[in-house]
């Protein structure tokens, strides 16, 4: 028995020590390519956007990280954000002579393809080009690449132009059916999230909020859309309603695309535009390895200012925190770390969130409030600062939102399963036994009392009156008025302005120069923030199963497609969720 033991042992031993090699091996040729290949930009050079690799605003940075974390963690380490500080400096490179965006299929939200196409917009006015090719164009992707001097589209290709719709599945008949119920509690008539499982059908406040946001989102596309391509907007509406554009050729009569082409056509084209040889390459460099390099102004780092930027992005749920979920752990630090730096002349907080815990949010504004006393804080939001995410916003010195940013919710919910019917079909008998009437409190397997329901109710309805108090302190104006336009209610950033829970509309570049005002600072650097604390424990143990250069993410979005995983993520951040809830009632993805 001891000599299979110590076969066993020495097996092991070896498996390990290989593993460990063959990882250290990885982390030194990783170190000497980068040094091998690095990347060069060369004269009359195209920039090629694809950012289908790029989701979140801060790729992150992480305490005490290594080469070799760095390889593990499979991520990209450029964000949305270096991409639009990349192209804004492609604008005066005089080694870069215009952009191509080619078969673009990004996972941007709202006000990132907003951000994306001013920055576009932007950089022709240096008079150099952009041009775009798809094979096919989704609606969204047709937003982004219609700021193009020209837009070019295969001729077995599409171009999806029909405007916004949303649909929303009820369930109460199935809780019904089958005796597996959700117990909500919940203060705000428009908190719509919960509304599946109490209704079996859209109830009017949830269809009237619905209507006012999608038209108040189409009504910036649709403006943005019709100024670049030189069409009323009453066209523009009358080719969505009839798909007059759903062709390559209808889309060329009614001067949605420029050139039906192939891509081969496309490349002589630029060609063309370049005064490159038929037979002769062009160069180009993607924008990530452009943002590698360039990202940064290096002027910049000689100022001694700095405007700290700290990134909040993902759910709302307690904890250290990550580039996809928020915690006060990395943020409360980050925030007092850049209160306490003397070179740190004003914050900026950028919000990408649906919201998620109501105690970490709460947590997060105290910090805030903290650090407002001694330096400005301005809040920039992105694609959405809902619910908790506007929580942590209200308090901010100055609010800035893009048109179609995601906001308001203001309100909370609280979401109990209830299997007791389905337990009694099922054969299954719960029995407690307690010191004290109120000691078992809840069980999924028996029917909610009143007295916990009472007890429920009463900590949601004190965490919404703290949250619209929060926010009438904060936007200084009445209980009253807050709670008329909170009740878990969602606006657009435009909307939001009108109802005075945004100062302006504007994007990170206008919040970082506003707090930068703010901070009285005339020259300044930006840093960003935060850095995460993870071990390298943390991170082995993200990638159980997962391929070596490829996140767990990644990997899921490969095997599942993108939509499967979409689900499967939504169904993993239920699981996350503890406490009451301040989070935005529904997903949206344009």
């Amino acid at each position: 028995m001891n000599f299979i033991k110590n076969v066993f042992a020495t097996v092991v031993g070896i498996f390990l020590f290989c593993v460990l090699s063959f990882f250290i091996l990885i982390g030194i040729g990783a170190a000497f390519s980068s040094s091998e290949d690095e990347i060069k930009i060369n004269d009359n050079s195209v920039i090629e956007i694809d950012l289908s690799k790029i989701v979140f605003d801060y790729a992150g940075q992480y305490k005490d990280e290594s080469p070799l974390q760095t390889i593990l963690a499979g991520k990209e380490k450029i964000g949305f954000i270096e991409v639009l500080n990349a192209i804004k400096n492609a604008k005066t490179d005089n080694k870069i002579k215009g952009i191509s965006i080619l078969n673009n299929q990004s996972l941007l939200g709202l006000a990132q393809s907003k951000e994306l196409r001013d920055q576009l917009e932007d950089f022709k006015k240096s008079e150099k080009f952009v041009y775009a090719y798809a094979n096919y164009f989704t609606q969204k992707e047709y937003y982004i690449n219609s700021v193009a001097n020209e837009v070019f589209v295969n001729p077995a290709g599409e171009v999806d132009l029909k405007g916004l719709g949303t649909e929303v599945l009820f369930f109460k008949n199935f809780q019904d059916k089958t005796g597996l119920k959700m117990e909500i509690i919940r203060h705000g008539k428009f908190k719509s999230a919960v509304e599946p499982f109490l209704a079996q059908g859209m109830s009017p406040e949830n269809r009237e909020q619905l209507t006012v946001l999608l038209n108040s989102i189409w009504k910036t596309i649709a403006k943005d859309i019709a100024k670049s391509r030189n069409i009323t907007l009453a066209q523009l509406n009358t080719i969505a309603d009839n798909l007059s554009a759903r062709t390559p050729q209808m889309a060329l009569e009614q001067k949605l695309v420029d050139k039906v082409a192939y891509e081969d056509e496309y490349h002589a084209f630029l060609k063309q535009k370049l005064k490159v040889l038929a037979k002769d390459e062009y160069e180009k460099v993607s924008i990530t390895d452009y943002a590698s390099k360039n990202a940064i102004n290096v002027d910049d780092l000689t100022k001694d200012d700095i405007v700290a930027v700290i990134y909040a992005q993902g759910e709302i749920n307690g904890g250290e925190g990550d580039v996809d979920y928020i915690g006060e752990g990395s943020i409360n630090r980050s925030l007092k770390e850049a209160r306490e730096d003397k070179d740190v002349k004003a914050i900026v907080l950028r919000v990408d969130s649906p919201g998620g815990s109501a105690l970490t949010s709460e947590l997060i504004w105290r910090e805030i409030e903290l650090t407002k006393k001694i330096k400005p804080v301005v809040v920039s939001m992105g694609n959405l600062a809902a619910s908790g995410g506007y929580y942590i916003a209200c308090g901010a010195n100055a609010i800035f939102a893009e048109p179609t940013t995601i906001t308001g919710s203001i309100g909370v919910f609280g979401m109990l399963p209830n299997m007791s019917e389905f337990a009694t079909k099922m054969g299954i008998n719960a029995e407690q036994v307690s010191t004290h009437k109120n000691a078992n409190g809840y069980t999924p397997f028996e029917p909610i009392s009143d007295n916990y329901k009472t007890f429920a109710l009463e900590g949601i309805e004190t965490i919404y009156k703290t949250f619209v108090t929060r926010v009438a302190t904060g936007r200084k104006m009445t209980f009253a008025q807050v709670d008329a336009i909170g009740q878990g209610r969602v606006w657009t950033g435009s909307d939001a302005l009108k109802l005075g829970l945004v100062d302006k509309i504007g994007n990170l570049e206008a919040a970082i120069k506003h707090a930068a005002t703010l901070g009285k600072s005339n020259s300044y650097r930006v840093e960003n923030y935060p850095e995460y604390e993870k071990n390298f424990n943390e991170f082995l143990e993200g990638l159980a199963g997962a391929k070596l250069y490829q996140s767990k993410e990644a990997m899921l979005k490969e095997e599942l497609g993108e939509e499967n995983y979409l689900l499967i993520d939504k169904i993993r951040k239920m699981k996350k969720r503890k406490g009451v809830q301040a989070i935005m009632p529904f997903d949206i993805n344009f």
